[in-house]
C-alpha cells in the first residue's frame, strides 16, 4: 500500500505540471483537463516520491509535477512492478502499460540538471474505472 502525495496536471504538453491536489479520472481517457489525457496507453503517469527525493540529493530543486508526472505516491516502487499491474485508489482502477519512456525533446528538468528520472523511473497507466483521486488517498497494488 502507498499514499498519494500529489495529483498534478497541466493544460499544455511540454510544460511542467502543477500539484492541484485533487482530480477526476475518466475511464479510457485519463485525468480530466490534463493535456496528456486521451485514448492511448499513456493516459496517466505515476512516479514514486522516493525517486524524486533521491533526485533531490543531487542538488536538484524540483517540485511535484516537474517531471511531467500526474500522480506522486509514497510507499510504492513502480519500477519494480510488471506491466499489467493494477493499481486501485478508491473508486479509481488503473493498469500499468509502460515503464519509462523515450525522451525525444529533453524536458526542462534535463536542461536545468543534466538528467531526468521520468524516462527510467516513471510509469504509465490506462484508467479502467474512473473516479476522484486526491492527496492523502491510499493506493494499493492489486
Amino acid at each position: 500500500m502507498g499514499t498519494v502525495r500529489a495529483v498534478c496536471t497541466s493544460a499544455e504538453k511540454g510544460t511542467a505540471k502543477r500539484n492541484v491536489g485533487r482530480a477526476e479520472l475518466e475511464a479510457q481517457h485519463g485525468i480530466k483537463g490534463d493535456a496528456h489525457a486521451g485514448n492511448g496507453l499513456r493516459q496517466v503517469s505515476l512516479l514514486s516520491l522516493q525517486k524524486i527525493e533521491m533526485f533531490r540529493t543531487t542538488g536538484a530543486e524540483v517540485e511535484y509535477g516537474d517531471f511531467g508526472e500526474n500522480i506522486v505516491t509514497d510507499g510504492i516502487d513502480f519500477a519494480g512492478l510488471p506491466v499489467g499491474t493494477k493499481l486501485r485508489c478508491g473508486e479509481v482502477l488503473m493498469e500499468m502499460t509502460q515503464i519509462g519512456k523515450e525522451c525525444h525533446n529533453r524536458c526542462a528538468i534535463f536542461h536545468r540538471m543534466g538528467d531526468c528520472i521520468m524516462p527510467r523511473e516513471g510509469v504509465f497507466a490506462v484508467v479502467i474505472q474512473g473516479g476522484i483521486i486526491q492527496t492523502g488517498d491510499e493506493i494499493h497494488v492489486e
